[in-house]
């Protein structure tokens, strides 16, 4: 067991993963590295360990920032708010946290625990509680353990801050999403606290690694000029759903999500066709006319077609020519009860989930 130390070069491979991984949500990852890096620059570079590297008593807490991407984008993260937060956590419990974790591996929530990690000398647990990310704070493995997400701590950057309790993960994600509207439609959290063998029920071990692997594998891919999409299809083991041109968009922000659908005209091999990308927060169903090419809990994810770079419902606009990939997700999103939380219908989509694998498979 070796702890890894993340420096500052580390983070541009770890943020192109998260971007990849955050299927179209979660968040700038572009902000969260940006103020990781400072902080590594700063205080040194993170240590970034495994659950054995600790005790099973040891607790863990994660720490991200709440609200619409859109929000998010133009309002830069702080430190400061997500140290206010995790410091009013421990107070409440009577303990300290002896390491963090990203409560997602996608988008910003994948990096912006490096910065506090770093400035307050925590290790970093390689792992989250998605595997991707999710537009609620109780879409996680951890509530399908029965682990809950609060007590809750929230701060925004005027020095507001509030601790909540609630009866269950789901009345936590409606409160918090109603108060984090009153608090300018994105803040600061600390949540999730858990004892180290309370993890090893409900984390997605090597998360993080993972996302690092994949921004390494682009990385490389271009380097080499081979074809940037091929190699992120290759070391995600996913599959390439369609290519086209965004040819109409439509946005709304309904307070707490980002909410729309992209439709692509094809090209290439998909001339002649289209697909239609629906999205909250993150790309949960991809279909091309009465097909389904994926659907959420698999990881929906658009990329450049000739740089690979991933593009976030937010930044996908009109003319952009985009890869549409689907990404197989851990196979703990695929139990009867995991379905119920995150499947196509817990979203409203009318429809039975099928994997990318499967649906790979029945169009050939």
């Amino acid at each position: 067991m070796t702890t890894t130390l993340i420096q500052v070069k580390d983070l541009d491979a770890i943020a192109i993963g998260a971007a990849l991984y955050g299927t179209g949500g979660g968040g700038d990852p572009h902000i969260g590295k940006l103020l990781a890096q400072r902080s590594i620059r700063q205080h040194g570079p993170t240590k970034l360990i495994t659950l054995d590297e600790l005790h099973d008593e040891d607790l863990i807490v994660s720490v991200a920032m709440i609200g619409a991407p859109a929000v998010m984008l133009e309002r830069l993260a702080e430190t400061g708010p997500l140290i206010a937060a995790l410091r009013a956590l421990e107070e409440k419990l009577g303990r300290k946290a002896a390491a963090l974790f990203s409560a997602e591996v996608g988008g910003l929530n994948s990096v912006i625990p490096f910065s506090v990690a770093t400035q307050l000398d925590l290790p970093l647990v390689d792992g989250d509680t998605m595997g991707r990310a999710f537009p609620q704070l109780d879409m996680t493995l951890c509530t399908l353990q029965g682990i809950k997400a609060w007590p809750l701590a929230l701060a925004d950057e005027k020095g507001n801050s509030m601790l909540m309790t609630t009866i269950d993960n789901l009345h936590l994600e409606r409160f918090a999403r109603s108060i984090t509207m009153d608090m300018g439609g994105a803040c600061y959290s600390a949540l999730y606290s858990m004892t180290v063998a309370q993890a090893r029920t409900c984390l997605v071990q090597g998360s993080i690694t993972m996302t690092q692997r994949a921004g390494q594998a682009l990385f490389d891919a271009r380097a080499k000029h081979l074809d940037p999409v091929t190699a992120l299809v290759r070391v995600t083991r996913g599959h390439c759903l369609f290519k086209g041109k965004v040819t109409d968009l439509q946005r709304k922000i309904d307070g707490r999500w980002s909410k729309g659908e992209a439709t692509i005209a094809g090209l290439d091999e998909h001339e002649g066709h289209s697909t239609t990308l629906l999205y909250q927060n993150e790309f949960l169903m991809a279909r091309s006319g009465d097909k389904v090419l994926a659907s959420t809990p698999d990881l929906i994810c658009t990329v450049d077609m000739e740089t690979g770079e991933p593009i976030t419902a937010e930044q996908i606009r009109y003319g952009l020519r985009v890869a549409v990939l689907g990404l197989p997700c851990v196979p703990e999103w695929r139990t009867a009860a995991a379905i119920r939380l995150v499947g196509p219908r817990a979203f409203g989509y009318d429809l039975d989930y099928k994997s990318v694998e499967q649906l790979a498979m029945d169009r050939t």
